[in-house]
């Protein structure tokens, strides 16, 4: 009788257990089996919400920002605790095709790839290493398929061998002229997802990537450096004033978005900032509206 009894409540046990990790599962939104991964080998579950790959390969950067892994963290919990995406992050980039390869050569198995996420979150740094049927799969995912692309701060400086990744990110690199310094940030657009949260101007303390070959023809500028509050610098190239900071665009059927804030890991623990970025992903995915038209510069 006392071994029947003690097995009798083991399996009571057993069965308030499963049934206390299925409600942990189903509060997190049914866990990897509902998102597509976690199921098995070989067996792919249905996806209920949208998915994020969370890209950084850093490998071949200058002056690597220890803020990137920070970085990537934020965007996976601000994905997990709003319930708009799930996020898988990465910092190889043999990942980065339609059918991905093993460092062996063969074909990789599970996981991410450009054939089963909705956006890409990039803040990979100087030249990745993508061969040229990546980069051609890549500018397809986002011009041709409609997907989304976020990028960040040292996002700027990729692929600078690559011209048609200008076009796709919208401006290119051209230094810092006050390597980290305080300035003040002005909201262009208070319509945008991304940036109506932020007041009319307000300041900022972050290094401020400087964009070159970029037209206000091509992309919607959202935040801009007011350089007439900064110090004279020899390295502001620019004569005009305009020092775009966040900017969206429509590249053919996809959904970009640029912001140069990011800079040290405290940044993405402004709570300003993290919504910027959140919001901006939630657009890139569809998830909200928000006018990408280009417009000139104010006043111009």
């Amino acid at each position: 009788m006392t071994s029947r009894m003690s097995r009798g409540v083991a399996g009571l046990t057993l069965l308030l257990a499963c049934a206390v990790v299925a409600g942990l599962g189903a509060q997190r939104g049914g866990g990897a089996d509902q998102v597509g991964r976690g199921a098995g080998r070989g067996q792919a579950r249905p996806k209920v919400r949208k998915t994020v790959l969370a890209w950084a390969d850093t490998r071949n950067g200058i002056a690597q920002h220890d803020s990137t892994s920070h970085a990537l963290a934020v965007i996976e919990r601000l994905g997990y605790e709003s319930g708009a995406y799930d996020t898988y992050i990465r910092t190889d980039s043999n990942i980065v095709a339609d059918k991905p390869l093993m460092t062996t050569g063969g074909p990789a198995s599970g996981g991410p790839s450009l054939a089963n996420v909705d956006a890409i979150f990039f803040l990979g740094h100087r030249d990745v290493p993508l061969d040229p049927q990546q980069r051609t799969e890549l500018a397809a995912f986002v011009r041709d398929q409609g997907k989304g692309f976020v990028a960040a701060h040292v996002a700027l400086t990729a692929f600078e061998s690559w011209p048609e990744f200008g076009d796709l990110i919208g401006a290119r690199y051209d230094d810092h002229p006050w390597n980290t310094a305080s300035g003040t940030i002005i909201t262009e657009d208070p319509g945008f997802p991304a940036t109506k949260h932020f007041p009319a101007s307000f300041p900022f303390v972050d290094e401020f990537y400087q964009p070159k070959a970029f037209s206000r023809d091509r992309i919607r500028v959202l935040l801009r450096l007011d350089v007439s509050k900064m110090p004279a610098n020899p390295n502001l190239r620019r004569t005009d004033g305009d020092f775009p900071l966040a900017w969206a665009k429509n590249y053919g059927k996809g959904r970009v978005f640029y912001s140069s804030l990011g800079h040290a890991a405290e940044t993405w623990d402004n709570r300003d900032v993290a919504q910027m970025y959140l919001e901006a992903i939630k657009w890139s995915l569809g998830l909200s509206d928000g006018d990408a038209t280009p417009r000139p510069l104010p006043g111009r």
